[in-house]
Protein backbone atom coordinates (compact mmCIF):
# COMPACT_ATOMS: atom_id res chain seq x y z
CA UNK A 1 0.00 0.00 0.00
CA UNK A 2 1.64 3.52 -1.16
CA UNK A 3 0.61 4.98 1.99
CA UNK A 4 2.88 2.77 4.32
CA UNK A 5 5.90 5.02 3.92
CA UNK A 6 3.95 8.19 4.37
CA UNK A 7 2.81 7.40 8.14
CA UNK A 8 6.06 8.28 9.18
CA UNK A 9 5.91 11.58 8.02
CA UNK A 10 2.51 12.74 9.90
CA UNK A 11 2.90 16.22 11.27
CA UNK A 12 -0.11 17.81 11.77
CA UNK A 13 -3.17 17.18 12.29
CA UNK A 14 -4.61 17.10 8.74
CA UNK A 15 -1.39 14.57 7.90
CA UNK A 16 -2.91 12.30 9.88
CA UNK A 17 -6.77 12.60 9.17
CA UNK A 18 -5.90 11.80 5.76
CA UNK A 19 -3.67 8.92 6.67
CA UNK A 20 -6.64 7.68 9.04
CA UNK A 21 -9.02 7.72 6.39
CA UNK A 22 -6.80 5.92 3.53
CA UNK A 23 -5.83 3.12 5.83
CA UNK A 24 -9.28 3.07 7.10
CA UNK A 25 -10.03 2.51 3.25
CA UNK A 26 -7.71 -0.24 2.50
CA UNK A 27 -8.44 -1.96 5.24
CA UNK A 28 -12.73 -1.96 5.28
CA UNK A 29 -11.82 -3.42 2.18
CA UNK A 30 -8.84 -5.95 2.87
CA UNK A 31 -9.46 -6.93 6.45
CA UNK A 32 -11.71 -9.70 6.28
CA UNK A 33 -12.40 -9.81 9.85
CA UNK A 34 -12.37 -5.62 10.16
CA UNK A 35 -14.80 -5.84 6.98
CA UNK A 36 -17.18 -7.74 8.64
CA UNK A 37 -17.36 -6.38 11.85
CA UNK A 38 -18.12 -3.00 9.78
CA UNK A 39 -20.85 -4.46 8.40
CA UNK A 40 -22.37 -5.91 11.63
CA UNK A 41 -22.40 -2.59 12.95
CA UNK A 42 -24.96 -1.79 10.10
CA UNK A 43 -22.12 0.55 8.17
CA UNK A 44 -20.52 0.87 4.29
CA UNK A 45 -17.34 2.20 4.96
CA UNK A 46 -18.42 4.98 2.16
CA UNK A 47 -20.77 6.65 5.06
CA UNK A 48 -17.45 7.13 6.87
CA UNK A 49 -15.50 10.39 5.69
CA UNK A 50 -14.15 11.97 9.32
CA UNK A 51 -11.80 9.96 11.69
CA UNK A 52 -14.57 10.25 14.27
CA UNK A 53 -16.53 8.19 12.75
CA UNK A 54 -14.04 4.98 12.10
CA UNK A 55 -15.38 2.23 14.04
CA UNK A 56 -12.73 0.51 16.41
CA UNK A 57 -12.12 -3.25 16.22
CA UNK A 58 -12.66 -5.09 20.06
CA UNK A 59 -8.97 -6.09 20.81
CA UNK A 60 -10.51 -10.09 21.40
CA UNK A 61 -11.08 -10.71 18.01
CA UNK A 62 -7.29 -10.87 17.82
CA UNK A 63 -7.63 -14.26 20.14
CA UNK A 64 -10.11 -15.58 17.83
CA UNK A 65 -9.52 -14.44 14.73
CA UNK A 66 -6.86 -14.09 12.51
CA UNK A 67 -6.89 -10.13 12.04
CA UNK A 68 -4.45 -9.91 8.82
CA UNK A 69 -5.13 -8.24 5.19
CA UNK A 70 -6.08 -10.36 2.02
CA UNK A 71 -3.31 -11.66 0.16
CA UNK A 72 -0.70 -10.82 2.84
CA UNK A 73 1.39 -13.86 4.60
CA UNK A 74 2.50 -12.96 8.60
CA UNK A 75 6.18 -12.56 8.54
CA UNK A 76 6.23 -12.83 12.30
CA UNK A 77 3.33 -13.52 14.55
CA UNK A 78 3.52 -11.95 18.12
CA UNK A 79 1.39 -13.08 21.06
CA UNK A 80 0.46 -12.30 24.68
CA UNK A 81 1.69 -13.65 27.50
CA UNK A 82 -2.03 -15.13 28.27
CA UNK A 83 -2.21 -14.21 31.71
CA UNK A 84 -5.69 -12.95 31.23
CA UNK A 85 -7.59 -15.93 29.52
CA UNK A 86 -6.66 -19.05 28.17
CA UNK A 87 -6.56 -17.65 24.73
CA UNK A 88 -3.38 -15.58 23.86
CA UNK A 89 -3.82 -12.48 21.02
CA UNK A 90 -2.35 -13.14 18.11
CA UNK A 91 -0.67 -10.31 16.24
CA UNK A 92 0.01 -11.57 12.54
CA UNK A 93 2.78 -8.86 11.50
CA UNK A 94 2.95 -9.12 7.58
CA UNK A 95 5.59 -6.44 7.01
CA UNK A 96 8.08 -6.65 10.46
CA UNK A 97 10.04 -3.84 8.52
CA UNK A 98 7.04 -1.70 9.59
CA UNK A 99 7.28 -2.54 13.10
CA UNK A 100 11.15 -1.98 13.55
CA UNK A 101 10.72 1.75 11.73
CA UNK A 102 8.29 2.41 13.82
CA UNK A 103 10.09 1.52 17.40
CA UNK A 104 13.47 2.49 16.38
CA UNK A 105 11.77 5.95 15.24
CA UNK A 106 9.42 6.34 18.35
CA UNK A 107 12.41 5.38 20.52
CA UNK A 108 14.36 7.97 18.75
CA UNK A 109 11.53 11.02 19.20
CA UNK A 110 11.25 10.69 22.83
CA UNK A 111 14.78 10.08 24.16
CA UNK A 112 17.27 10.11 20.91
CA UNK A 113 18.87 7.67 18.79
CA UNK A 114 19.66 4.14 20.82
CA UNK A 115 23.03 4.01 20.01
CA UNK A 116 23.87 6.92 22.80
CA UNK A 117 22.28 4.34 25.43
CA UNK A 118 23.87 1.13 27.32
CA UNK A 119 20.65 -0.63 27.16
CA UNK A 120 19.93 -3.28 30.12
CA UNK A 121 16.77 -4.95 29.81
CA UNK A 122 15.07 -6.68 32.93
CA UNK A 123 12.54 -8.76 31.54
CA UNK A 124 12.11 -12.50 32.65
CA UNK A 125 8.54 -13.60 31.90
CA UNK A 126 8.85 -12.21 28.44
CA UNK A 127 12.02 -14.09 28.22
CA UNK A 128 10.51 -16.83 29.70
CA UNK A 129 8.19 -17.44 26.58
CA UNK A 130 8.39 -17.14 22.79
CA UNK A 131 6.41 -14.96 20.87
CA UNK A 132 6.75 -11.51 22.88
CA UNK A 133 7.05 -7.92 20.70
CA UNK A 134 8.62 -6.34 23.79
CA UNK A 135 11.83 -8.55 23.93
CA UNK A 136 11.70 -7.88 19.98
CA UNK A 137 11.69 -4.56 20.11
CA UNK A 138 14.53 -4.21 22.71
CA UNK A 139 16.49 -6.84 21.45
CA UNK A 140 16.50 -4.82 18.01
CA UNK A 141 17.06 -1.05 20.33
CA UNK A 142 19.87 -3.29 22.18
CA UNK A 143 21.50 -4.26 19.00
CA UNK A 144 21.28 -0.51 17.65
CA UNK A 145 22.81 0.82 20.85
CA UNK A 146 26.16 -1.40 19.93
CA UNK A 147 27.90 -0.76 23.30
CA UNK A 148 29.02 -3.57 24.52
CA UNK A 149 27.70 -3.20 27.80
CA UNK A 150 23.76 -3.67 26.88
CA UNK A 151 22.38 -6.94 27.51
CA UNK A 152 19.21 -9.06 29.15
CA UNK A 153 19.12 -10.08 32.64
CA UNK A 154 16.81 -12.58 33.80
CA UNK A 155 17.39 -13.72 37.69
CA UNK A 156 21.27 -12.71 37.85
CA UNK A 157 20.17 -9.68 40.02
CA UNK A 158 24.37 -9.26 41.78
CA UNK A 159 25.50 -9.51 38.69
CA UNK A 160 22.78 -6.60 37.43
CA UNK A 161 23.87 -4.55 40.45
CA UNK A 162 27.83 -4.64 39.69
CA UNK A 163 26.83 -3.91 36.02
CA UNK A 164 24.48 -0.45 37.10
CA UNK A 165 27.69 0.21 39.81
CA UNK A 166 30.18 0.55 37.36
CA UNK A 167 28.06 2.02 34.37
CA UNK A 168 27.93 5.03 36.69
CA UNK A 169 31.07 5.00 37.88
CA UNK A 170 31.97 5.24 34.14
CA UNK A 171 28.99 8.17 33.57
CA UNK A 172 27.78 6.36 30.98
CA UNK A 173 23.58 6.97 29.89
CA UNK A 174 21.72 4.21 30.70
CA UNK A 175 18.72 2.88 30.68
CA UNK A 176 17.35 -0.09 32.13
CA UNK A 177 14.05 -1.17 31.01
CA UNK A 178 12.08 -4.17 33.18
CA UNK A 179 8.92 -5.12 33.77
CA UNK A 180 7.22 -4.15 36.87
CA UNK A 181 7.39 -6.96 39.31
CA UNK A 182 11.42 -7.77 37.91
CA UNK A 183 12.06 -4.14 39.27
CA UNK A 184 10.62 -4.52 42.55
CA UNK A 185 12.02 -7.79 43.35
CA UNK A 186 15.59 -6.52 42.01
CA UNK A 187 15.83 -3.03 44.37
CA UNK A 188 14.10 -5.06 47.35
CA UNK A 189 17.81 -7.34 47.31
CA UNK A 190 20.18 -4.64 45.71
CA UNK A 191 18.90 -1.10 46.49
CA UNK A 192 20.81 1.42 44.52
CA UNK A 193 21.68 5.20 44.08
CA UNK A 194 21.59 6.50 40.85
CA UNK A 195 20.12 9.47 40.25
CA UNK A 196 21.03 9.42 36.21
CA UNK A 197 19.60 6.50 35.03
CA UNK A 198 16.63 5.53 33.44
CA UNK A 199 14.29 3.43 34.43
CA UNK A 200 11.63 2.79 32.43
CA UNK A 201 8.85 0.45 34.10
CA UNK A 202 6.37 -2.26 31.87
CA UNK A 203 3.97 -5.12 31.41
CA UNK A 204 2.52 -4.64 34.93
CA UNK A 205 2.93 -7.86 37.72
CA UNK A 206 2.11 -10.50 35.28
CA UNK A 207 0.43 -12.18 38.59
CA UNK A 208 3.79 -12.67 40.04
CA UNK A 209 2.84 -10.26 42.64
CA UNK A 210 0.27 -8.47 43.86
CA UNK A 211 -1.08 -5.18 42.00
CA UNK A 212 -0.16 -1.86 42.99
CA UNK A 213 -1.92 1.50 42.32
CA UNK A 214 0.83 3.04 39.95
CA UNK A 215 1.60 5.91 42.37
CA UNK A 216 2.74 3.49 44.52
CA UNK A 217 4.53 1.54 42.58
CA UNK A 218 6.61 4.64 40.76
CA UNK A 219 7.37 5.73 44.53
CA UNK A 220 8.87 2.90 45.67
CA UNK A 221 11.22 2.43 42.26
CA UNK A 222 11.98 6.02 42.68
CA UNK A 223 13.28 5.35 46.24
CA UNK A 224 14.82 1.84 45.22
CA UNK A 225 16.71 3.65 42.86
CA UNK A 226 17.21 6.84 43.58
CA UNK A 227 16.21 8.58 41.17
CA UNK A 228 13.49 11.63 40.31
CA UNK A 229 11.26 10.05 38.20
CA UNK A 230 10.09 6.57 36.73
CA UNK A 231 9.37 6.33 32.67
CA UNK A 232 7.29 4.05 31.70
CA UNK A 233 6.39 2.20 28.20
CA UNK A 234 2.71 1.62 27.33
CA UNK A 235 2.67 -0.96 24.03
CA UNK A 236 0.88 -4.03 23.61
CA UNK A 237 1.18 -7.14 21.51
CA UNK A 238 -2.08 -6.01 19.21
CA UNK A 239 0.07 -2.73 18.24
CA UNK A 240 3.18 -1.72 15.94
CA UNK A 241 3.90 1.56 18.31
CA UNK A 242 4.91 2.71 21.50
CA UNK A 243 3.81 5.50 23.83
CA UNK A 244 6.46 6.64 26.37
CA UNK A 245 5.99 8.31 29.66
CA UNK A 246 8.78 10.44 31.18
CA UNK A 247 7.16 10.63 34.82
CA UNK A 248 4.11 11.33 36.64
CA UNK A 249 2.74 8.02 34.57
CA UNK A 250 1.41 10.57 31.94
CA UNK A 251 1.77 9.11 28.06
CA UNK A 252 2.63 10.64 24.61
CA UNK A 253 2.58 8.77 21.59
CA UNK A 254 4.28 9.08 18.31
CA UNK A 255 2.50 11.04 15.85
CA UNK A 256 1.05 8.20 13.24
CA UNK A 257 -0.47 7.04 17.02
CA UNK A 258 -3.22 8.12 18.63
CA UNK A 259 -6.10 7.79 21.30
CA UNK A 260 -9.40 8.46 21.80
CA UNK A 261 -11.27 7.59 24.96
CA UNK A 262 -15.19 6.35 24.89
CA UNK A 263 -18.00 6.11 27.39
CA UNK A 264 -17.43 2.90 29.60
CA UNK A 265 -21.16 1.43 28.73
CA UNK A 266 -21.16 2.65 24.80
CA UNK A 267 -18.54 1.87 23.13
CA UNK A 268 -19.20 4.26 20.39
CA UNK A 269 -20.09 7.58 22.33
CA UNK A 270 -17.05 9.98 22.92
CA UNK A 271 -16.09 11.44 26.44
CA UNK A 272 -14.70 14.98 27.35
CA UNK A 273 -11.16 15.36 27.82
CA UNK A 274 -10.34 14.32 31.46
CA UNK A 275 -13.48 12.00 31.81
CA UNK A 276 -12.27 7.96 32.48
CA UNK A 277 -12.87 5.81 30.15
CA UNK A 278 -12.00 2.93 27.47
CA UNK A 279 -9.41 3.37 25.61
CA UNK A 280 -9.33 2.94 21.46
CA UNK A 281 -6.04 3.47 20.06
CA UNK A 282 -5.12 4.58 16.32
CA UNK A 283 -1.84 3.04 15.53
CA UNK A 284 -1.41 3.82 11.75
CA UNK A 285 2.05 1.37 11.75
CA UNK A 286 -0.72 -1.81 11.91
CA UNK A 287 -1.11 -1.45 8.55
CA UNK A 288 -1.83 -4.63 7.30
CA UNK A 289 -3.54 -5.85 10.37
CA UNK A 290 -6.35 -3.31 11.98
CA UNK A 291 -5.05 0.53 12.59
CA UNK A 292 -8.24 1.22 14.81
CA UNK A 293 -8.24 -1.32 18.20
CA UNK A 294 -11.04 -1.10 21.07
CA UNK A 295 -8.57 -1.42 24.08
CA UNK A 296 -9.74 -2.86 27.55
CA UNK A 297 -8.16 -0.39 28.82
CA UNK A 298 -9.04 2.53 31.20
CA UNK A 299 -7.65 5.56 30.51
CA UNK A 300 -7.94 9.50 30.52
CA UNK A 301 -6.72 12.10 27.60
CA UNK A 302 -5.65 15.90 27.71
CA UNK A 303 -6.47 18.56 25.69
CA UNK A 304 -2.73 18.08 24.35
CA UNK A 305 -3.31 14.56 23.36
CA UNK A 306 -1.15 13.15 25.88
CA UNK A 307 -2.89 10.53 28.49
CA UNK A 308 -3.21 8.34 31.77
CA UNK A 309 -4.21 4.70 31.94
CA UNK A 310 -6.03 4.20 34.79
CA UNK A 311 -6.37 0.52 34.80
CA UNK A 312 -8.59 -2.56 32.58
CA UNK A 313 -12.19 -3.05 32.57
CA UNK A 314 -13.48 -6.47 34.59
CA UNK A 315 -14.50 -8.92 32.17
CA UNK A 316 -17.83 -8.68 33.29
CA UNK A 317 -17.88 -4.00 32.10
CA UNK A 318 -17.33 -5.73 28.12
CA UNK A 319 -19.58 -4.22 26.15
CA UNK A 320 -20.27 -4.61 22.29
CA UNK A 321 -18.19 -8.19 22.20
CA UNK A 322 -20.94 -10.45 22.01
CA UNK A 323 -20.38 -10.51 18.37
CA UNK A 324 -16.93 -12.29 18.98
CA UNK A 325 -18.55 -15.57 19.15
CA UNK A 326 -20.48 -15.56 16.01
CA UNK A 327 -19.41 -16.73 12.68
CA UNK A 328 -17.57 -13.61 11.67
Amino acid sequence: MHHVTNIFSVKTTADFEQSCLAVFRFQAAHCEVYKKYIALLGLTPSQVCRVKDIPFLPIPFFKTQKVICSGKKPQIIFTSSGTTGAHPSRHLVADVGLYEKSFTEGFSLFYGPAEDYVILALLPSYLERQGSSLVYMVEKLTAQSAQPDSGFYLHNFQELYNHLQRLQQKGKKTLLIGVSYALLDFIEKYPLSFPELIVMETGGMKGQRKELPKQELHRILREGFGVANIHSEYGMTELLSQAYSKGNGIFYAPPWMQIRIRDQRDPFVPVPCGTTGGVNIIDLANMYSCAFIETQDLGKQYADGSFEIAGRFAQGDLRGCNLLYGDI
